[in-house]
């Protein structure tokens, strides 16, 4: 294996700390973040990307406010969407390879079966626009990218929906979790595996990366708190128009990964086992 030299776009964020852990191992790799450059700017990209002149760019900058995205629709695309282009172009003429990653959002969940690759993507919400309109500018400015689609993110750095639940459950009795949006919780360091292995084995195009399973938000809370020994905390289940929320949010996106898989020899844990590692190994448990 050949030793890459990998600049991490957003390095300080969940995924991208998570990545410059695991990738620095092995590799060469740098990382910038807000104040080292501005991914709006193509001047800017091409200037930090230059720099460095790396053999792979892995951008893991994203706007990630989906409710925030309804009502700030110009800053969300200009990180999700332009922000990608500039970084594509940035990277053109030389041939850099990019990583960059997108959401299981970029389809309306209407299907009820899981969605694969080739899938046309059908996003409703700004948000969900916005990564697929970034999704597009990546395919047309580059001929050497992994995008990645992933789902239900979570990690030890940065806010997110399992160090809410923790949190919450700290001071009150009852959480009210929407039980009818299903998808793939996905630990972001095994995430960071998953994009270690993609990059070692030279896969290029589309793949599909979550945790193995799925469940709704409510399931999913009840698992959060069973490991985290707050059983106590009685969990009530409602639906999604029950919390009137700005942006529409895809009802079953779970994301086939057979692909990942397939190509790679490789598959993810199953949702459980990852949150469980998850909590038993930060300050989270009881």
């Amino acid at each position: 294996m050949s030793i890459m030299n990998i600049l991490i776009l957003g390095h300080k964020g969940m995924l991208g700390t998570d990545l410059m852990l695991r990738l620095g191992v092995a590799h060469e790799v740098t990382g910038k973040d807000v104040g080292d450059f501005d991914i709006t700017s193509p001047e800017s990209c091409r200037q930090v990307i230059s720099e460095i002149n790396p053999d792979v760019v892995i951008n893991a900058a994203a706007y990630t406010n989906v409710d925030g995205a309804e009502k700030d629709r110009d800053a969300c695309f200009a990180v999700n969407a332009e922000g990608v282009r500039n970084v594509a172009l940035a990277c053109e003429k030389a041939n850099i390879r990019i990583v960059h990653f997108s959401t299981d959002y970029v389809f309306d969940g209407t299907r009820g079966t899981p969605y694969l690759e080739d899938d046309a993507p059908s996003p409703r919400g700004i948000y969900a626009q916005s990564k697929a309109a970034g999704e597009k500018y990546l395919q047309e400015h580059s001929n050497n990218y992994l995008l990645i689609r992933t789902a239900w993110l979570y990690g030890r750095s940065g806010k997110n929906f399992v160090k809410t639940i923790l949190e919450k459950a700290r001071h009150t009795d009852t959480l009210r979790v929407v039980d009818d949006q299903t998808g793939s919780p996905t630990y972001s360091r095994d995430l960071a595996g998953a994009v270690q292995v993609l990059l070692e084995q030279h896969c290029q195009g589309i793949f599909h990366v979550t945790n193995r399973g799925s469940c709704t938000w409510y399931a999913f809370t009840k698992k959060i708190l069973e490991y985290a020994g707050l059983e106590n905390v009685a969990v009530e289940p409602i639906q999604t128009k029950d919390l009137s929320l700005p942006a529409p949010r895809p009802a079953y996106s779970v994301l086939g990964t057979r692909k990942f898989s397939d190509a790679t020899g490789n598959i993810l844990r199953f949702w459980q086992m990852a949150l469980r590692d998850f909590i038993e190994h930060t300050e989270f448990r009881k």
